[in-house]
């Protein structure tokens, strides 16, 4: 009889009230949240939304870098406003317009809110603009031809395969002038390091087009300082850095970088930052006004009215319902099943009780589980009871031998001559044998059986226990034989070995007819020594290849004596064969014969002379 499971401790109870807590806090929480943050969502969307605006400045300014002139920016601009929502106009300083997604007349917002001018544009517009102030998309005679890109990038996979030799990963990436350039995979690499190996000036050379470029900048450079009274001796080439506004100081006095705080250094940077705004002047469209407006979005208003109360506490309510209804469906749907198991695992032991798989969730698998739980203890019960019987069968018929003839002995109806000694003698022996059987598995099964391992060949192990039943199987008519591809060790203990071998035959030899034949074999496979006994005998029924291994199992029912042992020789086996870390096997196919394997692990051959070495 079960007790009745106080309400407080029902799960369906407390799921209810977890469920009610979680809701309430959830729906307070964004309640309070919503009133927070409306009155500054309403000023962002009134406003101008800085994220937005840089990515508008962004994209223009990246047409402006790569356009001559603002003509054809009407479908950019045009796409922008389409996204993002908002009236873009681009007109010049006079604000003469360039372009306006707006209906022509519309009037212009007061102010500007930036200007969008490739070579003077914001530090955060674009990554490396903050070098000279010059959006690096604005390229111009810098831009190289399709045969110098490819021969670029090849130089380009040469050195990252250099690299990648010397331990440095790297990944390519195309500028915007079309040179593929490396950097480390995570965006970061010392653009000042190069392995030895891979130093060969090749890829950093400038191409004949940056060449070209790089002299009328130099040549601007050095205008500007002469104009301004600066006159430098012979002066290097310009490096292809100075293309991307790096300083180029040492490369056009030939001396060493004079200090950042000297006014020849300022002189010298400023020339250089003037000459590269004039020479891609040309090639970039000219500075022009951007203005932003809301355009046709109406600007939500949110009123905290009693109306809008109202529907707050509506929604709260609603929530609350929902997941008051949707918990207790999902947990009366998990109790369910769960006090099935429990009422199941209240019955008594022999009722096997069964539960109904209802779900295929983590409850159904314990379902399962549990009938799989009650199946294995069905089995286990029947073969405690079919132990006990054969055990009580296998002792009675000895103990039955003895007693009767000793006692006809004791009456003096026989005398007690040699004859009769030896037979009571070969009874006692059974008997011996097969408590000295369950002991053995009664040691395997509480783990103290003791192996005392060595190392063992398996060839000679072969040997050893064919020479035990080469007499039986001889008296049998049976030929015994043995096979091995070289000399297999491995690390058991010989004596627990010959022992489940020596069951293997005899139970070979036992079920093997005159003129057949029984091989034993051993062989390495990879790292386990597999030994074989296979017969040419009866074989066994398909039905019965899972039970072989049982204990008392015998496929002759009537365990006569005549056609079988105890029925334990087979289960010794796999118990010694599971204790050096082995498994057993059968196959068989009756009328042909069956082949019982044992894998084991194996060993390494030693390094010393191998054993017996002189005899063989």
């Amino acid at each position: 009889m079960s007790r009745a499971l106080p309400l407080r401790k029902s799960l369906l109870v407390r799921l209810l009230i977890t469920s009610v807590l979680i809701a309430l806090c959830s729906v307070a929480a964004t309640a309070w949240l919503a009133v927070q943050t409306t009155t500054r969502a309403i000023q962002e969307e009134q406003g101008q939304v800085l994220a937005e605006d840089m990515d508008i400045l962004r994209q223009l300014s990246g047409y402006a870098a790569t356009h001559a002139d603002w003509s054809g920016v009407g479908g950019t601009l045009r796409a922008l406003s389409h996204r993002t929502g908002r009236r873009i106009a681009l007109t010049a300083g006079d604000r003469t317009p360039f372009a306006d997604s707006a209906v022509r007349g519309t009037s212009l917002p007061p102010r500007a809110a930036a200007t969008v001018d490739p070579l003077r544009t914001d530090t955060s517009t674009e990554p490396g603009a903050q070098l000279a102030g010059v959006d690096p998309r604005a390229v111009g005679p810098y831009r190289l031809t399709s045969n110098e890109r490819r021969k670029v990038a090849k130089l380009a996979s040469v050195r990252q395969l250099c690299f990648a030799r010397n331990g440095v990963r790297t990944r390519t990436e195309l500028m915007p002038s079309g040179r593929t350039a490396l950097t480390g995979v995570d965006g970061t690499l010392d653009p000042g390091y190069v392995p030895t190996e891979c130093a060969d000036g090749l890829l950093n050379t400038p191409t004949p087009t940056e060449r070209k470029a790089l002299d009328g900048l130099s040549a601007l450079a050095r205008s500007c300082l002469d104009g301004r009274g600066v006159h430098l001796g012979r002066s290097l080439p310009l490096p292809l850095e100075a293309a991307s506004g790096a300083t180029a100081v040492p490369y056009l006095t030939g001396k060493r970088p004079v200090g950042r705080d000297t006014s020849l250094t300022r002189t010298v940077e400023s020339c250089l930052a003037q000459a590269r705004r004039r020479q891609l002047d040309p090639y970039v469209a000219p500075a022009a006004e951007l203005f932003l407006g809301t355009g046709d979005r109406p600007v939500p208003r949110f009123d905290m009215s009693a109306a809008n109360k109202a529907k707050v506490f509506g929604v709260t309510g609603l929530v609350l319902a929902l997941t008051v209804a949707v918990t207790a469906l999902v947990a009366t749907r998990l109790v369910r099943p769960l006090r099935a198991l429990t009422l199941a695992a209240q019955q008594p032991p022999e009722r096997h009780v069964r539960v109904p798989v209802t779900t295929q969730d983590e409850t159904g698998i314990l379902a399962r589980a549990f009938n799989e739980l009650a199946e294995r203890r069905e089995r286990l019960e029947a073969q405690r009871k079919a132990m006990v019987s054969d055990i009580a069968h296998e002792l009675r018929t000895p103990l039955t031998n003895i007693r009767g003839w000793l006692e006809v002995a004791r009456d003096g109806l026989v005398d007690p001559d040699p004859e009769l000694l030896s037979f009571l003698h070969e009874e006692a022996v059974v008997l011996q044998r097969v408590i000295d059987d369950l002991q053995d598995l009664a040691a395997a099964d509480a783990g103290t059986l003791r192996l005392h391992r060595e190392e063992v060949r398996a060839d000679e192990l072969l040997e050893q226990v064919a020479a035990a039943h080469r007499v039986g199987a001889g008296a049998a008519g049976v030929r015994l034989i043995t096979e091995h591809e070289g000399t297999p060790w491995l690390d058991a203990d010989p004596v627990r070995m010959r022992q489940a071998l020596g069951n293997l035959v005899s139970n070979a030899v036992r079920h093997t007819p005159a003129g057949g034949t029984v091989t034993l074999s051993a062989h390495r496979e990879g790292e386990e020594v597999v030994f074989t006994v296979a017969d040419t005998g009866t074989g066994i029924a398909p039905g019965d290849l899972d039970s072989v291994f049982d204990r008392f199992w015998r496929a002759e029912k009537s365990r006569s004596r005549r056609t079988g042992g105890s029925g334990l020789g087979l289960a010794i086996v796999r118990q010694l064969t599971t204790a050096h870390g082995g498994t057993a096997s059968v196959t068989s196919e009756p009328g042909t014969g069956s082949a019982f394997t044992l894998r084991l692990p194996g060993e390494r051959q030693p390094a010393g002379p191998l054993p017996d070495a002189a005899e063989e």
